[in-house]
């Protein structure tokens, strides 16, 4: 896989973020069929259930509309997150109408879940916010995603429950990252 790359080492292994390239994207999609549902990963597609053909275009598509990054059209990155060596996952920063916010989200296949991958990726994320520039980093989430809560609560978000609602919202502050050395991420 080509293009930038971020780096840390936690509890579990090496964690990694790379933009997602043509050779990345096709591993991404297998990892993505094999151990997640496709609304677990991306934007509705109108149609059966399941990782239809069509289903499977639209995500690869979707990710290819993004890979001119954060200066593009669409003002937007993916990356792949990488567990020692395995594409386990995606990331994703947006900026957003706000001069100096982004938004962040990812999933992680199922059988990734629980071992401290995302709040290492979440770390590396907003290290990647920091060089950009952005003064804060937002997500939004679900009450009942108690994975994804601590993960932003070991990022020290500021966890904002909507009223009347199971929607969750997350504002960080990103880091700074020491030059030279890559961002390292512990759970």
């Amino acid at each position: 896989m080509s293009g930038s790359q971020w780096r840390g080492i936690d509890m579990v292994g090496r964690v990694e973020l790379q933009q997602v390239d043509e050779e990345g994207l096709q591993e991404l999609l297998a990892v993505a069929v094999e151990d997640a549902a496709p609304e677990e990963v991306m934007p509705p597609v109108a149609g059966p259930p399941g990782w239809t053909l069509e289903r499977q275009g639209a995500f690869r598509n979707w990710h290819r509309a993004r890979r001119a990054g954060l200066a593009g059209p669409l003002r937007e990155s993916t990356f792949a997150i990488i567990h020692d060596g395995k594409i386990v996952g995606s990331a994703r920063l947006a900026l957003r109408d706000s001069h100096g916010v982004l938004e962040t989200g990812m999933w992680l296949a199922r059988s990734w879940r629980g071992h401290g991958i995302g709040t290492a990726a979440l770390r590396i994320l907003l290290h990647e916010a920091a060089r950009a520039g952005a003064r804060v980093v937002v997500a939004d989430t679900k009450a009942h995603n108690s994975a994804a809560l601590a993960a932003l609560r070991r990022n020290g978000a500021t966890l904002i429950a909507s009223q009347g609602t199971v929607e969750v919202h997350a504002e960080l502050m990103p880091k700074e990252t020491p030059t030279p050395s890559p961002p390292t991420a512990n759970p």
